[in-house]
């Protein structure tokens, strides 16, 4: 009798609690004195070029694996599993003529998504598929819940996220995103590494919200008795190094932004954020460029990419004026009514009218000093920030800017964002003193990029949702 036909999903937790109640009884409920020595994968590397005569003649024993059974084929005398690892599957067969006769009658009731050991040699089948002869196997963890339906799999989006550990019981492609992440983020580092930049870590709550313009998350330290916010960006702990004497560093960061959830937004996230001392921003923008091609050619192989419904070519990086890309989609403007709008109502225009139209790698360039708080003036217009925007499928990635190291201009943009909060921004900054002491001790010219890790491995994986590239997103209640 299949588990389907025993009561639902209650009759086989029910099942499953009366085995479990025997290997208690028995001494053998979550044993943990089991050791592997091989992964599934590797074993595949490894061996799958030999021939069943090849196998059969290097007669290769003590092969030892461990993982969950996802597919099971009972018989009477003889039986086959598939048990997967964190690598991948193997398939492993098990007969009364390698284990004792009382151990396969117990594996025949074992379930799927036990956890199982298994110790035996290679052999191929008659299908041709590298297969674990076992000499012993074990249950190590047995499984009350059953695990998601092999054909349907996890369909409900909800319960992908909420129990992700589902999703990757069930799931390569989903698994595959999480392992490509791990890529992508090494990749980035060593990018950074390899041109000499330190890793640094700096602190996750700030006495007064900086860095960004965005709203904070307050939390309270009971023993300071004051508040403190979660960090919303490491940017003017990272420009604190820059005048300590640290010409480049780099930190991979989890910041807290309190807005709301979206597919493009997470209350929490990852970010990048790297400074570099003594150089220009046409040099960090073609930095930037490499490390995210560096990091596509690492999980893809290729610069040409598919996300969503657009096709993306990350061999060429295109570099544009923000006021230009506004008079190309706005008709009706002309550069006389853009020289007399706002820094605000610019950057407005630009995020309603633009931003989404920019699906191929563009560098935006000439922001409005009014809308860069943080920002260096450009020399030749002080109305300009030195900065830039990466935009790739009309979605920021990356900003970046040459650093405002002048402390009594510094001071001056920081009043002027306290006057913005006293008017009801909430995401406007507090004036930060001890950065402005630090500036007054002297910073060297420098350039800083964040770039948005969530947002990088959406595009590299082709995710349309960024719950789809964090284990654990927020979700509504």
């Amino acid at each position: 009798m299949s588990e389907e036909n025993i009561g639902g999903e209650e009759g086989i937790i029910e099942e499953r609690r009366k085995k479990l109640e025997i290997l208690r009884n028995k001494k053998k409920a979550y044993i943990n004195d089991f050791h592997k020595d091989h992964y599934a994968a590797d074993i595949h590397t490894e061996h799958n070029s030999f021939s069943k005569e090849e196998l059969e003649k290097k007669n290769i024993n003590g092969i030892s694996v461990a993982g969950r059974v996802v597919l099971r084929r009972v018989m009477g005398n003889a039986s086959f599993a598939t048990i997967r690892d964190s690598s991948g599957d193997i398939q492993i067969y098990v007969s009364k003529n390698t284990v004792d006769v009382d151990l396969y009658e117990d594996f025949k009731t074992w379930d799927l998504g036990d956890i199982i050991g298994v110790k035996g040699k290679l052999f191929r089948t008659k299908t041709d598929e590298l297969t674990i002869e076992a000499d012993d196997v074990v249950l190590i963890t047995k499984s009350i819940r059953p695990m998601p339906d092999k054909f349907k799999g996890l369909s409900d989006i909800e319960t992908r996220y909420r129990q992700r550990y589902l999703d990757l019981m069930s799931n390569e492609d989903s698994k595959k995103v999480f392992i490509d992440r791990t890529k992508i983020i090494e990749s980035l580092r060593e990018s950074l590494k390899s041109r000499n930049f330190i890793e640094v870590e700096t602190p996750m709550m700030h006495p007064i919200p900086g860095g960004a313009v965005a709203r904070p998350f307050v939390t309270k330290h009971n023993a300071l008795d004051r508040e403190l916010f979660l960090r919303i960006a490491p940017e003017l702990y990272l420009k604190r190094l820059l005048v300590g004497g640290f010409e480049r560093v780099f930190e991979i960061n989890r910041s807290f932004r309190n807005e709301g959830l979206s597919t493009r937004h997470n209350p929490e996230f990852t970010m990048l954020e790297y400074y570099e001392a003594f150089t220009s921003l046409d040099k960090t923008i073609e930095l930037t460029q490499n490390m995210i091609q560096k990091s596509s050619e690492e999980v893809n192989g290729t610069l040409e990419l598919e996300w969503g419904e657009d096709k993306i070519n990350l061999s060429s990086f295109r570099k544009a004026n923000l006021a230009d890309l506004v008079l190309e989609e706005n008709k009706k403007l002309t550069k006389n009514d853009i020289e007399k709008m706002s820094g605000k109502d610019l950057l407005e225009l630009f995020e309603n009218t633009v931003e989404e139209n920019l699906i191929q790698p563009t560098f935006v360039i000439g922001y409005p000093i009014e809308v860069s708080p943080l920002s260096r003036r450009n020399n030749e217009n002080p109305n300009i920030a030195d900065r830039f925007e990466l935009f790739i499928g009309g979605k920021e990635f990356a900003n970046g800017f040459c650093e405002l190291n002048d402390p009594d201009d510094q001071a001056e943009r920081f009043k002027e964002q306290v006057k913005a909060k006293d008017t009801g921004d909430k995401e406007a900054m507090s004036f930060d003193e001890d950065y402005v002491i630090a500036l007054e001790h002297g910073m060297p010219p420098a350039v800083g990029v964040g770039i948005g890790v969530d947002r990088l491995v959406m595009l590299l994986t082709n995710q349309t949702s960024i719950r789809d590239v964090l284990l654990f997103p927020q979700l509504k209640s």
